[in-house]
């Protein structure tokens, strides 16, 4: 189920399912909210989307309230999450998935609501988007890269090509090969928190988008290893179809060798394996749908992505 696209003049609501709108700097909220607007949309703020706690989030009632009332709302076409955090897995077992399956809509966001998009995806068999959140806008880091691709993904039908930003320039091949299939991933660490619960989506046949970010330290290299570990111990994963890694912080010290060295014995040698791709905590980035469908090809140094169904 393809919720239906955004157009200028449509209402996208922003709601705070983990972090409160109050953490987000006054400079970065207003450079993303003006991008909104010069876009042509109408931008609607939750209720409850500044209220704040001592975990820098809010109660769970006031974010499944949000949540309702942003899918409740005929004149919202899209709901967008303003920042990430850690806690948004708290409200998924409160959020009324039947309202969400009768009123289809865009929901967008990355990091900590990765777990969210995969719920929502789980529950409904809505496509979600792991996109920009309202914060992920604000930043000017190639942002014409960021905005093309959300509208490419957001706001039209046809498949579109993941491309180097200026930053990444190539996509590096780790493992040759092509496939092409359904898609989840996000923020590997936050998807892994949905193993074992009725959220967690069927891992099969899917190509696998992956990033996380540094909340390790010099240890994120054995958390990211042992994370994607524990996500190919799930049941169905022997029959994965390709692994797209994406692009991490500098302190992260993910270099080819070292993704080269997690994936040893532990993935098919003939399964496309991609490192680089512009998603992750960094910028600029791409949107992609979570159940969408994609092409994916890596041979010698070349790297095709096509994002087919979204």
């Amino acid at each position: 189920m393809i919720p239906a696209k955004l157009k200028p003049g449509d209402e996208i609501r922003i709601i705070a399912p983990s972090g409160s709108l109050s953490r987000v700097r006054p400079d970065i909220f207003e450079s993303a909210h003006e991008l909104l607007k010069e876009q042509g949309f109408k931008v609607t703020f939750s209720s409850n989307c500044r209220e704040i706690d001592m975990f820098q989030s809010s109660s769970v009632r006031s974010r499944v309230d949000d949540i309702h009332e942003a899918f409740s709302d005929n004149n919202v076409k899209a709901v967008m999450a303003c920042i990430g955090g850690f806690n948004v897995n708290q409200i998924l077992p409160y959020i009324d998935y039947s309202l969400i399956r009768s009123n289809p809509k865009i929901l967008c966001g990355y990091s900590d609501i990765t777990a969210l998009l995969h719920a929502v995806y789980a529950e409904t068999g809505l496509v979600t988007y792991h996109a920009p959140h309202l914060t992920g806008l604000g930043f000017t880091v190639e942002r014409e890269y960021t905005l093309k691709s959300f509208t490419d993904c957001l706001m039209y039908d046809d498949p579109f090509s993941v491309l180097p930003s200026g930053i990444a320039k190539n996509y590096t091949v780790i493992q040759h090969g092509s496939c092409e299939g359904e898609i989840i991933g996000g923020n590997l660490c936050t998807l892994n928190l949905l193993q074992g619960t009725p959220y967690m989506p069927d891992i099969r046949n899917k190509i696998l988008f992956l990033e996380d970010d540094n909340i390790m330290g010099d240890y994120f290299v054995c958390e990211f290893d042992r994370n994607f570990q524990s996500l190919l111990q799930l049941s169905g994963a022997d029959s994965i179809k390709g692994i797209v890694f994406g692009r991490f912080e500098e302190s992260c010290k993910m270099s080819e060798e070292v993704v080269r060295m997690i994936i040893k014995d532990k993935v098919p040698p003939d399964i496309p394996v991609v490192f680089g791709v512009d998603f992750g905590h960094v910028f600029p980035m791409i949107s992609f749908p979570i159940g969408g469908r994609a092409g994916l090809s890596a041979n010698d140094d070349k790297v095709d992505i096509l994002i087919t169904a979204h």
